[in-house]
């Protein structure tokens, strides 16, 4: 992202008000566009460029051409790291890398092998954009990815398999009950693997904090701007209970992003599916659920990135008491701190 690149002035975080909901979806949208994917080495170096010239004082103003700037870098570079993400695991990517898997999960009529394959693999994607998009500030061992891996596709394929034996037991529901509850299978596996997911994934952050930042006043940015030597964000210290906020934000933004994706499609499937012209033309169920997988993902990823902000400012009382009094600790003049003072996070994707 572009705090990730040298300069003393902050760019303007949004064009958009990421204090209201609608505000975070047109941003979320803009990371989200997979249009993004397009751009080249060398249009990746401009862009980091124009931003870095503005966050030095040689561009005044944000213009048309900065802002698209700012959208490719902050849609392609790690906020903590500054290095860009692996492009499948993007979340402008996000949409296209699920496709296919869950038009396989959702694939009518799997058995136990498919179940099994699917659900594998899906959770083989959440590890890699789990782990791509974490905060930074806290690194993973490999045998806590492994571990959290293995996990995470044990509780998958035990809920898909233990629902698909369950259901056709259920002798007082009508077959029409059933074959919606067998088609609803799949989003019950994801949604509670995919936000043990991410528990999983992010557990060394729970258990060691995450980085914290003051929230600077106008002054304090005024002050830092004017600087000639480049100052780079100092950390206040890690919290765990930020982290915790912080994870637990990311895994129910990800079972709200499920929810739309692993729902409507087969509902409204099942209810093609009863009609003439689909009946007619069983090959065309697989391009119907594609385009119905696609069409649900591209509006619902927005909405749910959007359901919390990424960079989150939260009051000092709400951490640890080291915070409360912590010099720097944000808001108000870059003063002495307090209950009330603020600070900030980086949530992670």
């Amino acid at each position: 992202m572009s705090a990730s690149l040298p300069g003393n002035r902050d760019l303007p975080a949004s064009q958009y008000d990421l204090s209201t909901y609608w505000g975070r979806v047109k941003q979320s949208a803009e990371i989200s566009d997979p249009r993004t994917l397009f751009v080249s080495a060398s249009g990746l170096e401009n862009a980091k460029r124009l931003v870095s010239s503005y966050k030095q004082n040689q561009v005044q103003s944000m213009t048309p051409e900065l802002w698209q700037a700012k959208k490719v870098v902050d849609s392609t570079l790690h906020p903590d790291t500054g290095e860009p993400v692996f492009l499948p695991f993007r979340m402008s990517c996000f949409v296209i890398s699920n496709l296919v898997v869950t038009a396989g999960m959702l694939t009518p009529g799997l058995g136990t092998v498919g179940t099994l394959l699917w659900q594998i693999t899906n959770q083989s994607l959440n590890v890699a954009i789990n782990s791509a998009n974490a905060n930074k500030s806290t690194p993973m061992s490999t045998q806590t990815i492994v571990k959290s891996y293995f996990l995470a596709v044990s509780a998958s394929c035990s809920v898909a398999l233990g629902l698909n034996a369950l259901v056709p037991r259920l002798k007082r529901l009508s077959p029409a009950t059933k074959t919606i509850l067998t088609r609803l299978v799949p989003f019950a596996a994801v949604a509670s693997a995919g936000a043990l997911n991410v528990f999983l994934m992010r557990g060394e952050e729970i258990r060691q904090g995450i980085d914290i930042y003051p929230v600077l006043s106008d002054e304090d940015k005024a002050q830092k701007e004017s600087g000639g030597k480049e100052q780079p964000e100092k950390s206040l210290g890690k919290s765990k209970k930020a982290a915790t906020l912080a994870v637990s934000e990311t895994a129910l933004s990800r079972v709200l992003n499920a929810t739309p994706i692993m729902v409507l499609p087969p509902l409204i499937l099942v209810r093609l599916q009863q009609r003439k012209w689909l009946r007619q033309r069983p090959r065309m169920a697989l391009p119907v659920n594609l385009g119905l997988i696609l069409t649900t993902s591209i509006f619902a990823l927005p909405l749910a990135l959007a359901a919390f902000p990424q960079r989150q400012a939260v009051k000092t009382h709400t951490l640890e008491q080291e915070f409360w009094n912590r010099e720097g600790g944000g808001g108000g003049g870059g003063g002495g701190g307090g209950k009330d003072q603020k600070v900030e996070f980086n949530r992670g994707i």
